[in-house]
Parts: C-alpha cells; structure tokens; sequence
C-alpha cells in the first residue's frame, strides 16, 4: 500500500475506531470532538449531545477544580482509573496551533491489569 491510499494519510476517520476514548475541547473549555468510544464512554452523561457544551458544566467538585487548573496552566495530565471494572489510563494533553493555546484533547485508553514495562536505552 503506497502511503497516498494510507487509512490514516489525509484524513481523520480513523479516530472513530480506535480503541480508545479521544475527546477535544476547545481553548474555552466548549467540547468540539467525541470519538465513537468516547461517545459510548460518556452515554450516561449525553454521550455525543455533550458536543457544544463545556467541560466545566461536566464536571463538579474537586474534578472541577482540577480542570480549572489544566486549563489555567496549560499542563499536561496523566493518571489511571479503575471504572466498570476496567483498568484505563488517562492523557489529558494540552493542544496548540501555532504556538497559541487551543484546548485539551483527553485520551482514555484501556490497559490490562499487567502492564509490561521495558527499559530502554
């Protein structure tokens, strides 16, 4: 396969598959982008009807305040969670165009429960 009729060159599609939660928040905090996984992750919370609102009305609390902080510092964070009784890890990574800040794109990613470490180099 030649790299111009690559699945991935060009396009955006295959975020819908992947086998991991991928959403996308704007520099405002207003969520712009849901992944299939992502939607089916947050179902009970409106799934896909959360595009168009914001992060903070999603969250209360410490959570809340957590986010708050991301968005102020502009920081990346990483933790895992148990939920349903699945292992995930978490990536909230804060995204930039051109140097300015514009937004947060969180990635939820299923691990097992024995995780191989490697040391490299």
């Amino acid at each position: 396969m030649h790299d111009e009729e690559s699945p991935v060159r060009g396009n955006k599609h295959w975020l819908e598959e992947l086998h991991a939660a991928v959403t996308v928040a704007d520099a405002a905090g207003t969520i712009v982008f849901m992944n299939a996984l992502s939607r089916e992750t947050f179902a009970s919370h409106g799934g896909g009807a959360l595009v168009g609102k914001s992060v903070f009305d999603c969250h209360a609390g410490p959570p809340l305040g957590k986010i708050r902080k991301l968005y102020e510092n502009k920081a990346p964070n990483h933790y895992t969670i148990r939920k349903k009784g699945m292992r995930k890890i978490i990536h909230q990574l804060p995204l930039f165009e051109h140097g300015r800040f514009a937004g947060f794109v969180e990635i939820s990613i299923p691990i097992p429960e024995a995780l191989p470490h490697f040391e490299r180099g």
